[in-house]
């Protein structure tokens, strides 16, 4: 048996055919365009998976379930995908656009959610029963796994790891909040930590790896500049850890995970963040000398992950899974 999944980003459509081994057999990327609208992009996601069907050698009867990951939840009680920010879609009928497109039984669920399974059934946790995934990139997206199924809450609509406050009235967030963990956590919060630094310290080596335009830099610009042993760069990585120590000692507490699993682009910094933020995660979690800390580690599947997960959406989705029900 073959599955289906597609993973939806504000950039790119991938979708893919994944084994029961957890090997994705064939994959397609397109991009999705500016100012499209939802029939475009709905039309889209429906070609480019008969495509990748087509591309493995199989036909819609050698796939049982449509796993489909959205930057977004669903609203269980309405059916309505509640707000993707990168496409502007709020309280979208999802299903009203994809149902019945293609012959099979269609699952929907949050696109960190899928990579959080994925991750689970094919990479980092593979050998994991209960893990917590962040994505720290242009926002801060994360996903619980609780006994291998996907973790929400009773209403569906939980495990929003990056809208946790963090600082009290602090930074706002893209949510309409302050002082959420992604306004301090995500790639895009780390660069505005930089140009408040750099502007503070125009002799910083940071100055000129993105070549004098604050405008230019990258999260990568940070680590380049802390292997050169620069003091501000090493300041603001430091800065960096503490938020995000304090936002995953959080996660621990609450939910004791066997593994927190970053990805991401600033996850590709690997144990230059990954070593100071082990270190920081002990003193700042409730008994972490005591009883200790789960491990951190970096994501090993990349975008795959989400295709992964959302292809077995129907055997390791939660309740929140909807098939394709005339809603």
């Amino acid at each position: 048996m073959h599955h289906l999944g597609l993973d939806v980003g504000g950039t790119n459509l991938a979708a893919g055919v994944v084994d029961e081994e957890y090997n994705i057999i064939s994959k397609l990327s397109i991009p999705v365009g500016e100012n499209r609208t939802i029939e475009e992009i709905t039309n889209d996601m429906v070609w480019i998976s008969k495509e990748v069907i087509k591309k493995a050698g199989l036909s819609m009867d050698d796939i049982p379930s449509w796993g489909i990951g959205m930057p977004s939840y669903v609203n269980p009680n309405t059916g309505l995908l509640v707000h993707a920010n990168c496409f502007g879609w709020k309280n979208v009928p999802i299903f009203r656009y994809l149902e019945n497109r293609l012959p099979v039984k269609l699952f929907i669920e949050n696109d960190a959610n899928c990579a959080a399974l994925g991750e689970m059934l094919a990479g980092a946790a593979r050998d994991d029963d209960n893990a917590i995934m962040l994505t720290l990139g242009t926002g801060m997206g994360g996903g619980i796994i609780i006994d291998r199924k996907i973790y929400c809450g009773a209403d569906q609509m939980g495990a929003e790891l990056g809208h946790v406050k963090l600082v009290y009235n602090g930074v706002p967030c893209t949510c309409g909040q302050k002082g959420c963990a992604e306004a301090y956590c995500s790639a895009t919060a780390l660069i505005r930590q930089m140009k408040e630094a750099v502007k503070k310290n125009p002799e910083s080596v940071i100055w000129e790896l993105c070549e004098g335009n604050p405008d230019a830099l990258e999260g990568k610009n940070l680590f380049d500049a802390v292997k050169l042993a620069d003091t501000t760069a090493e300041q603001v990585l430091e800065q960096y850890v503490e938020y995000l120590s304090c936002a995953i000692s959080t996660y621990i507490v609450l939910f004791r995970p066997d593994k927190i699993i970053l990805g991401g682009g600033i996850a590709e910094a690997g144990e230059l963040l990954l070593k100071p933020l082990r270190e920081r995660i002990v003193p700042n979690t409730f008994a972490g000398n005591e009883i200790g800390v789960p491990n951190i580690v970096a994501a090993k599947l990349g975008n795959d992950a989400g295709i992964i997960g959302a292809a077995f959406l129907d055997t390791y989705g939660t309740v929140r899974r909807r098939k394709s029900d005339g809603r």
